[in-house]
């Protein structure tokens, strides 16, 4: 199914920084680097047509319960004002930052946050932003498949937009074998739409 971009349509580029796709990143995502190219020609495609890209980017404290030094799973990454946090140097000016996961939260959506000590889901402003936007469609690109993409994707779909993931814009952490190919499930099952730029 061919993308089409236009004003009533956002692409979400999700945390194409440095520690996910630079392979001397903390949580390298293999193959990460390999998305920029054609992330960079999706935003120029969706600037032409009117339609408005944001990106988002995990902006973690020192100390958060999201990592395995503070009792979470995931190396340190991505720490707020470090090379790791900083936005792939290859990618295109992509719109405005929606930073996540500030404090004790997860930070996998774009939309939401879940407080790791409560559980209390908190809203990232980027609902409000799209619905100022006058957004319908929402099309989500970047890393990682298997969690931030497709945490980002599904809040997108609950929240009532037609949702798409660029399946050949991603890669998948695949922490267990296979948790790529579970996540495009879930996703299909949600009702995302699961594309590839070629098909253009």
């Amino acid at each position: 199914m061919p993308i089409e971009y236009d004003a009533e349509t956002a692409l979400l580029v999700v945390d194409l920084q440095n520690d996910f796709a630079d392979p001397k990143g903390s949580l390298y995502v293999r193959g990460g680097e390999e998305v920029v190219e054609s992330i960079n020609a999706e935003i120029a495609l969706a600037f032409e047509a009117g339609a408005f890209v944001a990106h988002t980017q995990d902006w973690h404290p020192e100390s958060t319960p999201h990592f395995e030094k503070d009792g979470g799973i995931w190396p340190v990454h991505c720490v707020a004002g470090t090379w790791g946090a900083q936005l792939h140097p290859d990618l295109s000016p992509a719109g405005p930052a929606i930073r996540k996961g500030t404090g004790a939260e997860d930070g996998y959506s774009g939309f939401s946050s879940r407080d790791a000590g409560t559980g209390t889901a908190s809203s990232t402003g980027l609902a409000d932003l799209l619905a100022e936007k006058g957004i319908r469609r929402v099309v989500v690109a970047g890393l990682a498949l298997d969690y931030c993409v497709k945490a980002t994707a599904l809040d997108a779909r609950a929240g009532g937009y037609e949702t798409t993931v660029l399946l050949d814009a991603t890669r998948a952490v695949d922490l267990e074998t296979g948790d790529g190919e579970r996540a495009v499930g879930e996703l299909v099952a949600a009702g995302v739409v699961v594309a590839s730029t070629a098909a253009r």
